[in-house]
This record gives structure tokens, C-alpha cells and sequence, in this order.
């Protein structure tokens, strides 16, 4: 039985520079730190290896020196495929000065599109992306002109058009698991999620690379339970031991260990949703939220407002059992922790790999989306990924806001808003100077025409008033109590809306403390 346990400088020597290098995580969760940490200490100590391509199929950090940020060193990394780069501010702003050739994928297709790899396939054929800055009539991925060759290519297939999103080899996969045994057999007990472990170690394989894993300990071989081996040990060319768990193998960025998150105890929910003295403008939005979802549901909660606040509005509101929460890392049911635990779920039902997740997604799955906005426009256009010269990529909101049949799009009406509720009504404190409903996005994220043509139930909830998509244009539908439609709304607007015949005010429970009972 070969010995595949070395030390951490022993499994980097695996890795060559020029090399195709991936990392499997989201955030900091499942990141394998000591291995690019010692990467990182290789490099810096001998200028090798040099010259790498990252792949990331998710945002791989938390505004620190953490994760894909130890990359962040001239000559280390060439090109960047990635999805979120905003996590990694010192190597996303290399992506856009062209310093390293950046480009996006959205998250879903990335999870998936390991699989083209491992299949020898020439890659993933998708809808999701068009009409995008994905779509290369737009910007084909790219964060800056120095990222030249063509990664995304518009194809038409059946007399439809389609995306082609091209396959190329991975050499060396940097993977996190928490038992490996003698043979290499990988489990993830103590992990939140699955990741795509079994996607990137077969299209490493398929390319001719290397496996490397970082764990927690060691177990006899034989004595793993083969329903808890979620990589097999022939696919593993290298496992490295983490002494320090506390420090480089945390459960995730803010949390070393919590057996909730991994479905080894469950928790009740009224203690992950303490109430707040007051309700805040974030409140109100995630409350008015909570109105578009019905018994029964299958939601999923993006970043921003709805991962910070609308899964612990949504406990507090006591209707986590009559709709079933899901996160695109895999977790259908139980609540969506918030920062700096998001990505991972309080008693999870049950977890699957992001790949299945985002089959399950783009077919159509889920019954509504709620997700955060930046600018729109007058056509219902969301920007979330650009502004100016600081590029934030996606993630996995193209995917889920393309596939989705209602999407709801939750945002605070301008930035630097300053309010509070009282007597049941938003006040506003101090008006917010830099405007989110624009005459042009800076970028296309979603694209509201096209939503439009496919009659998708499109919504825009802010605290002091709703939106509607209908026929391609933006209709103010809703106003909160007390607010001036003229100088708190059109007045601070770059478009002006059209104003429904049947405007209406908010729903006052929004606006008052306790339970809405909003499926009463």
C-alpha cells in the first residue's frame, strides 16, 4: 500500500510552474489553508512555482490575507478563472489592472463544468450567461482587456442560441476533507458542506494531475464507513495533516467548529434569531420580503440583504418549517447562517454537492429567489458585479436569477441611508447621496428584458417602496406609510418609474414589532 501522508511542503513540491491549479470552497469554508499558505511561503522564499492559473468555483476568502488572497503576488499567478473575486480584494484588483488575466464564470456552470473536464468533453453548453456581461456580445467574461483568448464562446444549437464554455486541463486540485485512512479514502464529517470534491479530483485524473488533500487526522484503513468516503482514495495522490486546526482548518471564517453546521446536532432555532430592540430599514426589507414567499416554497437566499437578514427574519417569523430554505453550496432546509459563517446552514436536512445543486437550480427548482441589487435600471437591468473600476463577479447569481420563476431582488433604496421605524412608518434620518436606481447599470447581471419576455414574476423591494417588472419596464407598485412619493422616491431617482394605477401602501405589519403571522 503506497504511502500517500507527507508534509505540507512535500505534497507543494507536486506542483510545477505554469500549472493549472484549483481550489475547492466557498468563502474560507472547506479552504485548505495550509496548503496554499505553504505555496505561498514556497513562492515568495524561491519565485516558485510561477506562472499559475487558478480556478475557483466560488468566492475563496474573506476580505483578508486568507484564501485565493495569497496569490496576490506578482509573477505568482498568470490568469484567474473565477467566480467572485471580491472576497480577494489584492488579487481581485490585479484581475482589473490586467496584472493577471481575470475572467468569470458563473458559479453554477463553474461547479458543473468540472465535470465536462473530468468527462473529456470540450465543455459545458448553457443558456445561463446570455444577455450578460458572461454573453461575449458583452464582455465574454472578462474583467480586462489583457484577458485575450476567448473562454466563452455563442453557439446555436437546435436553432437556439447557446453558451460554450471551454474545457481545458486542471494539473494539481488543492482539496480539504476531515479523515483520511490509510489508503487516502476521504470524509468530510466536520464539514458544512460538500463541495466539489468528486468533480475536480476526477477532472484533475482526467488531466493527468495531482490530488492533494488537507485533514484533520488519520484512521485504519477498512475502518471508514464507505457512505461517508465522499473521495476515494485512488483519485488521492497526497494527504497532508493539519496540526493547527484551529488556525488553518476552521469550519469557516468566523466559527472553528459547530455541529449544527454539520449535521451533528440541531440546534433550536430561536437561539441563532435573537430580536433585535428596534427594527432597522434592513428589517423592513427582509419583513416585506418575507409577503412574496407562500406555504410550501423552495427558496433560495443570495448575498447581501437576503444571506444577512432575511433567513433570520424568516426564523424569528416562525415559518422555517412551511417553506424550505436552500443555499447554493448544496443545503436544502433548516436557516442560512449569516457573516462570517454564510455559506454554511443551522440543521441542514440535507446536503448534496453545489454541481447537483445547481442541476436541481437551473432546471427550474426552485419556487422563488431572493437576491440583492446594486443598480437598476428603467428595463428591470441589476447590476451586482462592476462599479467603476472595482469588479465583484457574481457568484451564483446569474445562474439562479436567469432560472428562477420568481425572483425578488431586495436592496436598500439609495446608499449612505441613515432611518428608523417608529409609530409604525419609516423614518428617514438622513437621505443616502450615491442613487441605485440609475439611468444605465454599469454592467448587465441580469437581464430584465429577457426576464421579461419569458413572463418571470420580477420584484424590487426597498424600505420604502416596491417595484415591479411589467412588459419590460419598471412600475412602482408599492410606497411605505409616510413616505413623499415625489421628494423620497422620484426625487431621488435617475428614471422615473411608471406609477401603477393601483399604487398601494405597505403592508403596516411590516412596520410594527413582533410576528407578522404572514401565512395567517
Amino acid at each position: 500500500m503506497k504511502n500517500k501522508f507527507m508534509s505540507a511542503l512535500a505534497a507543494i513540491e507536486l506542483i510545477k510552474s505554469g500549472d493549472t491549479l484549483a481550489v475547492a470552497a466557498v468563502g474560507l469554508i472547506g479552504y485548505p489553508e495550509l496548503l496554499v499558505r505553504t505555496l505561498e511561503e514556497k513562492y515568495l522564499a524561491q519565485q516558485s512555482p510561477g506562472g499559475l492559473t487558478i480556478v475557483a468555483g466560488c468566492g475563496h476568502g474573506n476580505w483578508d490575507h486568507r484564501g485565493d488572497s495569497r496569490f496576490a503576488h506578482t509573477g505568482f499567478v498568470k490568469r484567474a478563472v473565477v467566480t467572485h473575486p471580491e472576497t480577494v480584494p489584492p488579487l481581485r484588483d490585479m484581475m482589473v489592472t490586467g496584472e493577471v488575466e481575470g475572467y468569470v464564470f458563473p458559479q453554477g456552470v463553474m461547479n458543473q463544468f468540472f465535470r465536462s473536464i473530468a468527462a473529456k468533453q470540450p465543455g459545458i453548453v448553457s443558456k445561463i450567461g446570455l444577455g450578460t456581461y458572461i454573453d461575449p456580445r458583452q464582455d465574454g467574461g472578462r474583467i480586462h482587456p489583457s484577458a485575450e483568448e476567448d473562454l466563452i464562446e455563442l453557439i446555436e444549437l437546435r436553432g437556439e442560441e447557446w453558451l460554450l464554455f471551454k474545457a481545458f486541463p486542471i494539473n494539481v486540485a488543492l482539496l480539504r476533507g476531515t479523515t483520511a485512512d490509510e489508503k487516502g479514502n476521504i470524509s468530510i464529517e466536520n464539514e458544512g458542506v460538500q463541495l466539489e470534491l468528486i468533480e475536480l479530483a476526477s477532472a484533475v485524473r482526467a488531466s493527468g494531475g495531482k490530488v492533494i488533500v488537507q485533514v484533520e487526522r488519520i484512521a485504519k484503513a477498512g475502518t471508514l464507513h464507505p457512505k461517508s468516503v465522499k473521495l476515494p482514495g485512488v483519485l488521492v495522490d497526497a494527504v497532508v495533516i493539519c496540526e493547527n486546526v484551529q488556525v488553518d482548518h476552521m469550519q469557516t471564517a468566523g466559527t472553528f467548529y459547530n455541529p449544527s453546521f454539520s449535521g451533528d446536532l440541531r440546534v433550536p432555532m430561536y437561539q441563532t434569531a435573537a430580536s433585535s430592540e428596534s427594527l432597522t430599514a434592513q428589517d423592513i426589507i427582509a419583513r416585506r420580503a418575507l409577503l412574496e414567499m407562500r406555504p410550501g416554497d423552495i427558496v433560495n437566499l443570495g448575498m447581501g440583504i437576503p444571506g444577512a437578514v432575511l433567513g433570520s427574519t424568516a426564523g424569528k417569523e416562525g415559518i422555517l418549517d412551511d417553506v424550505t430554505l436552500t443555499m447554493e453550496l448544496g443545503l436544502f432546509g433548516g436557516q442560512p447562517a449569516g457573516w462570517p459563517d454564510f455559506g454554511v446552514s443551522y440543521n441542514p436536512e440535507c446536503i448534496v454537492g453545489p454541481a447537483t445543486m445547481f442541476d436541481f437550480y437551473h432546471a427550474g427548482g426552485l419556487d422563488i429567489a431572493f437576491l440583492g441589487a446594486a443598480q437598476v435600471d428603467e428595463y428591470g437591468n441589476v447590476n451586482v458585479s462592476k462599479f467603476g473600476k472595482r469588479f465583484c463577479g457574481t457568484g451564483g447569481f446569474i445562474d439562479i436569477s436567469q432560472s428562477t420563476p420568481k425572483v425578488v431582488f431586495c436592496t436598500n433604496f439609495n446608499i449612505g441611508l441613515e432611518a428608523e421605524v417608529a409609530n409604525g412608518q419609516l423614518i428617514i434620518t438622513k437621505e443616502g447621496k450615491v442613487p441605485k436606481f440609475v439611468d444605465n447599470v454599469m454592467q448587465i447581471s441580469f437581464n430584465g428584458p429577457l426576464a421579461s419576455r419569458q413572463n418571470r414574476d420580477i420584484t424590487y423591494i426597498t424600505e420604502r417602496c416596491v417595484f415591479k417588472l411589467i412588459e419590460g419596464k419598471v412600475f412602482l407598485t408599492e410606497i411605505g406609510p409616510g413616505i413623499d412619493l415625489e421628494k423620497d422616491i422620484l426625487q431621488q431617482m435617475k428614471f422615473r418609474p411608471i406609477i401603477s394605477s393601483k399604487l398601494k401602501i405597505m403592508d403596516g405589519r411590516i412596520y410594527q414589532q413582533g410576528r407578522m403571522n404572514c401565512f395567517a
